[in-house]
């Protein structure tokens, strides 16, 4: 039997200018700032703060010690924009449309639009409380050249993939420009600029980096930043040396190669050094105090763990493995949220915006129109416990699954492969136990759960399991 998975869950302790609707504040509510950190392909595996002993993240692991490390986090989707706009939205792929990512075509020149303008957003949320809010780093939500989503702040790349992180192409004051030097200092240095600027008024920060982003040949470079000494020549063991996955699509090059864990180690740790210099900033500003720092990744990624390296759009069939889900989750706030704290329930990227809005006394203005199958955990934020049911749901295109305490199931349609783990005797996914003796049970409650899951959530337009269509390009079909 399934164990039940409605609970109680208690926190295990462990060691620019004013917005136009500034009005809109209530005076008697507490009103922190908001800096949401957003990495790319970034599994938690690959902070120290998650166990990571190769890698340089004193800064991350620093945030983590301040306020409340999530263990369980998982990511809706395993590629960028889709993740990206369910942090936004509070909705899955199956509803807001995108999922996979983005087409050049949709991101800059005559086709170019922001994708999900027919939703309200995090960002405009905020603007009508009367934050000021900002854009700093990547996008991938299309019409890149323009300012969307209640920012009006707005620095970010042209494209979604990236290509390298020196002498890049970014869009600052709505034009494309050329930036001389290392684009991860850049974000950092536009963010602590949009601090700065806005240190009077409530605020919110979107630092979106494209970093460490651990694909692509940038991965055959060696890495050019002042930890790449550190790392040359490193002998790492948080990366396993395993004979590659069949199931491996893409990524292939980088299998047990040195200079790729290099290069993500020296890409990982310089988002590291952002982390602290935006830490220091708020400080020195006297707004540590009164300002929530939410550190998290768009997607997990994997680093050869399984002989694995990606994320499931680099396997066919396309990949639901835990780790290209796990992403770090961080909340910090000085005085609010309790320091040392972890939690091992089970939560996602689609839990983010309802998370956030309660946080802030905004939970009122959850979008109704739209059906988010987002949770509010805000209570744990809080030293408080909770009623909570751990399961969440994935997508991408064909496959989706569901993930309890104790079980994963993964579906593809129409015809499979199916897969079925136990998560707590095999947490890495080694013995596909679907259709094996003594799991029919089983396999029909998680089947049902995922079924009852997207007849709730599910768009029909956008719900390519019965015929939908998608806003992005389809790797399956």
């Amino acid at each position: 039997m399934l164990n039940s998975p409605l609970k109680f869950i208690p926190l295990l302790t462990v060691a620019s200018a004013i917005g136009s609707h500034a009005e809109a504040l209530v005076p008697d509510r507490p009103f922190p700032n908001v800096i949401f950190i957003l990495t790319d392909n970034q599994g938690a595996w690959s902070l120290g703060c998650y166990g990571n002993s190769d890698i340089r993240t004193p800064n991350i692991d620093r945030l983590a010690s301040e306020g409340i490390r999530f263990t369980r986090a998982l990511s809706s989707n395993p590629v960028s924009s889709p993740t990206r706009a369910t942090f936004l939205t509070g909705l899955m792929p199956s509803q807001h449309g995108i999922h996979c990512y983005i087409d050049n075509k949709y991101m800059i020149g005559p086709e170019a639009y922001n994708m999900i303008d027919e939703f309200t957003t995090v960002g405009e949320i905020l603007q009508d409380a009367g934050y000021v809010c900002g854009l700093s780093g990547k996008w991938h939500l299309g019409d890149h050249l323009n300012a969307h989503e209640g920012f009006s702040s707005w620095v970010t790349k042209p494209g979604g993939h990236t290509t390298e992180f020196y002498d890049q192409e970014v869009i600052e004051n709505g034009k494309i420009r050329k930036e001389e030097g290392y684009t991860t200092d850049l974000w950092t240095r536009k963010g602590i600029q949009f601090i700065q600027q806005n240190k009077e008024h409530h605020f919110f920060l979107f630092l979106a980096y494209n970093g460490p982003y651990s694909l692509g040949d940038l991965m055959l470079n060696p890495p050019r930043n002042r930890h790449a000494d550190y790392y040359r020549d490193k002998k790492f063991t948080g990366f396993p040396v395993d004979a590659m996955h069949p199931w491996q699509n893409g990524n292939k090059p980088f299998h047990n190669t040195q200079v790729a864990m290099e290069r993500l180690a020296a890409e990982t740790s310089g988002v590291d050094d952002g982390v602290g210099q935006i830490m220091s900033e708020l400080k020195r500003l006297g707004l540590d105090d009164n300002t929530i720092i939410i550190y998290a990744a768009d997607q997990g990624h994997m680093g050869g763990q399984n002989g694995m390296w990606g994320m499931g759009d680099h396997f066919r069939p396309i990949g639901a493995h835990e780790l290209m889900m796990e992403i770090p989750f961080i909340f910090r706030q000085p005085g609010k949220i309790p320091a040392g704290v972890i939690s091992d329930v089970l939560v996602s990227n689609y839990d983010f915006m309802p998370t956030l809005l309660n946080y802030l006394n905004l939970g009122e203005r959850m979008p109704q129109k739209a059906n988010s199958p987002g949770r509010d955990f805000s209570p744990l934020l809080c030293g408080e416990k909770i009623e909570w049911k751990n399961e969440v749901f994935y997508e991408m295109e064909n496959t989706r699954s569901i993930r309890t305490d104790e079980w994963k199931y993964v579906a593809r349609f129409p015809d499979g492969p199916f897969e079925l783990y136990n998560m707590k005797n095999d947490p890495q996914e080694r013995f596909n136990l679907y259709r094996q003796p003594g799991t029919d049970q089983i396999l029909a409650e998680l089947s049902s759960k995922l079924d009852e899951f997207f007849d709730k959530y599910a768009d029909p337009q956008y719900d390519i399991w019965k015929g939908g269509r998608s806003k992005t390009q389809r790797l399956t079909k």
